[in-house]
């Protein structure tokens, strides 16, 4: 038996350290207590030019806010703004934890505002949603929309401004290709609407979520959900897309379904003269490509200078009465170009094609690098302005323009370009004979670090969300207005608070804004922004980008071949592994970068979608890190875990997001589906019961627990479940004999007890708390308070313990085990420093950190090594020594140190 009871530690009381942790949360909460104006700013710094509507997310400390406080919105200058505002999250006692806010693009431009309890603005125009039966229709005070009803093809009848149509038949449209093989018949698919749901309706911001499946004939396919947000007084509309892959692709065959395009199309009527009539595309770097339909300028007889200039401004012309008869007389032999196409194959070039007609050649009209992923076509009656956000990142992309020439144009958004290679899922190899777990885990896994399973490498189930912008303007846009709604599409503007306002709100667990007052912190910070400064490089030289795979980093680099291992098992894509989520989140959180901010969006978007399954019997489980996202046959909550996405989520308010997060709230009973230790196990275990699941107390509760925690707060339809599983859970894990060393227990799915075993064997696998349950035990600790001492108590022996002395381990437990990742767990042992106030632990833990066999200090050389062709493909800068997973786990040991114990950094 142990020497020491578990319900203590070795180094001061509990009462102590419950007392120690409790006056530490009130001091953070003390110190917010005053911090109910709120500054705000663009996270990009400068005031944008334009928008489409922005929503974003605030915390608030303990005790601040009730749920039914109302908020008040003004520029610094004083001036009242209209603003929506909702609650988001709440703390244990009720009060207010989240609010999210909209302004509508119309809002007074500022470079802050200041939001503060008090009663809203309301806008001039009110965006009003009217229903009639099962039709709907959304009116911002400039445009008006109507949507389609339950099983039409059509999902936004009509775009009106004023009496003007601006766009109609909005619909969706994938492209199926039965066989990969070349010149395979392609099928059309239309989007089914299903349903219609008003999700909020103003005043400042209206939503409208349609749900449906792309349909031919008898065949369903792509489950798809859409929210189109329509903000008062604005000539825009955004849209959120997601769509769930449902197709089936037979590894070694070449039939099944195969993607071929994927696209939202408007049709825009057009009424003006072709010279009155305009298509534009952008580039990235803020260039477009301009022309008219029917282009008078380059003639061989000059119209004229006014004439030409109205043109090239997208002006109506003078009348043709002004016109040098000798070009006015003679306008039905100038032709007027109706087709147009931008594609972006890859991320390095994009091409811009046209002709007059269908039927008749294309023309080399433009090119670039990268597209800015908008365009435009109308003229001066009127017309619309399209884009995609991430255009090139997620290439193949493509728009299209139809028609332009007649009374009627087409334009769509792919995205996923028609012109591209179809969408091959197949599982990349045959299996290599793995048909056993034996082959399996001592053979692939030991060699290309890949845990294949036949039948599990299979996409069945992962989504993308992608984001468009549309503008229905009463007449073409001048160059500038158009280059602004090309960067309010790549990049939407978003307000943000600062990193101290955030901190002092306390969310998030332990973090705390940038400071660089001593050497030794300065050091420790510069090393965090080159490391994140190092990923921004190696995504662009190793072209992290595409349709799929944009958001992700890769796993190991290859110190031969000069590359990462992305064709080597699990070395090759990270797909969260060991916290890589976490860390860019919370360097967000301390720096308030925008770079930081998008890069960790980014990975979200991804993350979130293709490495999590929405369908299907894994639904709500992710998969492992591998050549392909949906590779490896393990299939996880420590990947498709809430605590990677509940940044994103309370900082945008994002509602996409929010279902991630809501289809994770039973995610335990995945366990009956799928056992995670299945191929390493010898106690006869087969998952059956649900309640007696096999459920380990790391990587397996700690995502768990963070589902049941954000359901909680967020107060959804199953909050009060939610909430009595997480509470049987702790209590649970802190009355095994060992607490959170005993490694496993059987949960029921129904109560979220474990039962609780009379064993005092110890179970501990260094990969336990790397997967969020550090950050997410940390938040529970704060929540609960006094109300689970015990559980405070069983982390905080968890945390002393874990890099202990064998003897300390020993005295503790009865056992010992072996303290991998010694660096990355330091940021446990400065938790317990710091809740117990211990010196000498502090020390201990900035030891690990500095000489642990996992850090990245102090012998490592950051200097960037050039490796220059043709050794490499291009030049290259490259930091051999540099693993994802150690990236990770040592930023955020390096983010949590400081915060705990920054102030005893040895100098």
């Amino acid at each position: 038996m142990p020497g020491v009871d578990r319900r203590t530690v070795i180094k001061g009381a509990a009462a102590a350290a419950a007392a120690a942790q409790f006056s530490w949360a009130q001091s953070r909460t003390a110190a917010a207590a005053d911090a109910d104006d709120t500054e705000l700013h663009w996270l990009e710094g400068a005031t944008p030019d334009a928008h489409a509507g922005t929503t974003w997310g605030v915390p608030w400390a303990r005790g601040t806010h009730r749920p039914e406080q109302r908020f008040r919105l003004t520029t610094a200058a004083g001036d009242d703004v209209p603003v929506q505002s909702w609650v988001t999250g709440h703390w244990p006692d009720g009060s207010v934890k989240w609010t999210a806010h909209v302004i509508a693009p119309g809002a007074p431009k500022a470079s802050a505002y200041n939001l503060a309890a008090g009663s809203p603005a309301a806008p001039e125009r009110k965006v009003a949603v009217t229903r009639s039966g099962s039709r709907v229709e959304v009116s911002t005070g400039v445009i008006t929309a109507v949507f389609g009803t339950k099983g039409s093809d059509t999902v936004v009848r009509s775009v009106r401004r004023g009496a003007a149509e601006i766009a109609r038949d909005g619909k969706l449209v994938a492209l199926r290709q039965e066989s990969v093989r070349e010149g395979a018949d392609v099928e059309s698919f239309a989007g089914r609407v299903e349903k219609v749901e008003v999700e909020q309706d103003g005043p400042v911001r209206a939503v409208v979520r349609v749900e449906g499946r792309h349909r031919k004939g008898g065949r369903d396919w792509l489950p798809y959900t859409l929210r189109f947000s329509f903000f008062a007084g604005a000539d825009s509309f955004r849209l959120v897309h997601t769509f769930v892959w449902d197709g089936e692709q037979k590894p070694g065959s070449d039939q099944g379904d195969f993607l071929r395009g994927l696209g939202v199309r408007f049709t825009v009527p057009l009424s003006d003269q072709p010279y009155d009539r305009h298509i534009r595309f952008a580039d990235s770097d803020g260039g477009l490509f301009s022309e008219a339909v029917q282009g008078i300028t380059g003639l061989r007889r000059d119209p004229g200078a006014a004439v030409r200039g109205a043109q090239i401004a997208g002006e109506r012309l003078p009348d043709t009465a002004t016109w040098d008869t000798r070009v006015s007389s003679r306008l039905a032999y100038i032709p007027a170009w109706g087709d147009y196409t931008l594609t972006q194959p890859n991320a390095d070039g994009y091409t811009v094609r046209k002709r007059t007609k269908a039927g008749y050649g294309w023309i080399h009209a433009a090119a670039g690098r990268r597209a800015g992923g908008f365009g435009y076509v109308g003229g001066a009656s009127g017309g619309l302005s399209f884009g995609l956000r991430d255009f090139w990142q997620r290439h193949p992309a493509q728009l299209d323009v139809r028609g332009a020439h007649t009374d009627a144009a087409e334009a769509t958004v792919w995205l996923y370009s028609p012109e591209a290679l179809p969408l091959d899922l197949r599982f990349y190899h045959d299996g290599l004979g793995q048909d056993t777990y034996e082959k399996q885990s001592d053979g692939g896994l030991e060699i290309t670090y890949e845990d294949y399973e036949p039948g599990f490498g299979t996409p069945y189930g992962i989504a993308r969300t992608s984001e468009l912008t549309f503008w229905a303007v009463e007449k073409t846009p001048s160059a500038g207005v158009l280059a602004a709604q090309a960067a309010a599409t790549a990049t939407p503007p978003l307000l943000t608070a600062t990193p101290e306002r955030l901190h002092a709100a306390g969310v998030f667990g332990d973090w705390a804004p940038v400071d660089r007052s001593d050497k030794a912190r300065a050091v420790v910070e510069d090393r965090l922004d080159e490391l994140f400064a190092y990923y921004v490089g190696q995504r662009e030289q190793h072209r992290w980008y595409g349709f799929l795979d944009y958001g992700d980093v890769q796993h190991t680099y290859d110190n031969d071949r000069r590359v990462w291992r992305y064709d080597i098992g699990g070395f090759a894509w990270d797909n969260s592994e060991l916290g890589t989520d976490l860390w860019l989140w919370y360097h967000f959180l301390r720096t308030g970068s925008a770079e930081v901010f998008r890069f960790a969006e980014a990975m979200t978007r991804h993350t979130g979608e293709v490495d999590v399954y929405h369908l299907g019997k894994w639904a709500g489980l992710g998969t492992r890190h591998g050549v392909q996202h949906w590779a490896d046959s393990a299939k996880q909550v420590r990947i498709s875990t809430a605590a990677n996405r509940r940044f994103y989520y309370f900082l945008t308010g994002d509602e996409r997001t929010g279902d991630l997060l809501s289809e994770l709230v039973d995610v335990e009973r995945t366990f009956l589906e799928v056992d995670p230790q299945r191929k390493v196990r010898a106690d006869g275990y087969t998952p059956g019961d649900q309640h007696a699941l096999s459920v380990g107390f790391g990587t397996d509760w700690g995502g768990i627990s963070a589902a049941w925690l954000t359901e909680w707060e967020r107060q959804g339809p199953n909050a009060a479940e939610a909430k009595a599983k997480l509470v049987n859970s702790v209590r649970s894990i802190a009355a095994q004999p060992n607490g959170f060393f005993t490694g496993t227990g059987l949960l029921d799915a129904d109560t979220g007890k474990f039962a609780v075993t009379t064993s005092t064997a110890v179970s501990v696998s260094h990969l336990s708390a790397v997967f969020g349950l550090v950050e997410t035990n940390s938040e529970l600790v704060s929540l609960f308070g006094d109300e689970e001492p015990e559980f405070r108590t069983a982390w905080l022996n968890y945390a002393q313990y874990y890099n202990a002395t064998d003897a300390q381990k020993r005295q503790l437990t009865g056992s010992t085990w072996k303290s991998a990742l010694p660096a990355a767990h330091s940021r446990i042992t400065a938790y317990a420093a710091h809740h117990q106030d211990d010196a000498t632990l502090a020390k201990r833990a900035w030891n690990e950190f500095y000489t642990g066999s996992d850090t990245y200090f102090p012998s490592n050389d950051w200097n960037p090594v050039t490796v220059r062709t043709p050794a490499v493909l291009r030049t290259t800068e490259e930091i051999p020594w540099i693993s994802t997973n150690s990236s990770a786990q040592w930023a955020l040991a390096a983010i949590q140190n400081l915060a705990l114990i920054g102030d005893r950094i040895p100098s």
